[in-house]
């Protein structure tokens, strides 16, 4: 039984010796994701950046918006001609963006400049038959049609977002200036004596103003550069409203 205790005694001496012997070691915590949210990115300042775009946009056309077209045709009352409907299209688009950052703790107020160039094209078309009720025969064919463009829009956005680690997820609400092109065109058959070309056409260019509402996220990748991904509902307002729904990514430098 001595020797049981003697050795037991002589085993936690060593032991101890040992432990003091020994570095002081670091001990790990956490895990590797907790890498992007508990680096905190400094987003105040300036910054500026590039963007592309997919979207969507609807145009509601009016049904009569050809009538003084239409108007011009000689007898009216043979012509079968029919009003037109909403028209929507996709297309893509690019453009830059640059702003300011305020940051209050985790809290972040930008004001922020965006521009998109974008190929939105919404055709409207009808096409009208008149038919003799006794023989069936075919009278008069009418086509009707209607192009609204938006090419370019220009906003300036307040942005509200809250800093965690390396992400910045925002929201934004905006105004802007754009341009609006509409382009309406309208022919018969047979080709009557009044307009003397087949084909009636009008076109017009005009400024209009609409508001953009959306939520993103900014990542920052390394230094001053950050990745940017955003969804943006924008209405234009004018002679002829369009909605706009679309997805954005982009690349910027915070200075």
């Amino acid at each position: 039984m001595r020797g049981l205790l003697l050795a037991a005694a002589i085993l936690g001496t060593v032991s101890a010796a040992n432990a003091a012997d020994m570095p002081d070691l670091p001990i790990l915590r956490g895990s590797f994701t907790d890498g992007l949210t508990n680096v905190r990115a400094n987003w105040q300042g300036y910054y500026i950046g590039g963007q592309g775009e997919y979207g969507t946009v609807t145009s509601k056309i009016d049904s009569n918006i050809n009538s003084d077209l239409q108007a011009t045709w000689r007898p009216t009352g043979n012509y079968p001609w029919l009003g037109l409907a909403s028209a929507q299209s996709s297309s893509a688009g690019w453009g830059a963006f640059a702003g300011y950052n305020g940051q209050w703790d985790d809290v972040v107020l930008s004001v922020e400049a965006n521009y998109i160039h974008g190929g939105f094209k919404s055709t409207s078309r009808s096409v009208g038959q008149r038919f003799d009720p006794t023989t069936g025969a075919l009278l008069a064919t009418t086509d009707s049609s209607a192009v609204v463009g938006i090419s370019d829009f220009g906003s300036l956005r307040m942005r509200a977002g809250y800093a965690w680690g390396c992400f910045l997820p925002y929201a934004f609400f905006g105004g802007g200036l754009g341009s609006q092109t509409v382009e309406r065109t309208v022919s018969a058959s047979p080709v009557p004596t009044l307009p003397p070309a087949p084909t009636s056409f009008a076109t017009k260019t005009k400024l209009v103003y609409g508001y953009s509402a959306g939520a993103g996220v900014d990542v920052m990748l390394v230094g001053g550069l950050f990745a940017r991904a955003e969804y943006e509902y924008q209405r234009v307002t004018s002679d002829i409203e369009s909605n706009i729904h679309s997805v954005r990514a982009g690349l910027g430098y915070k200075f």
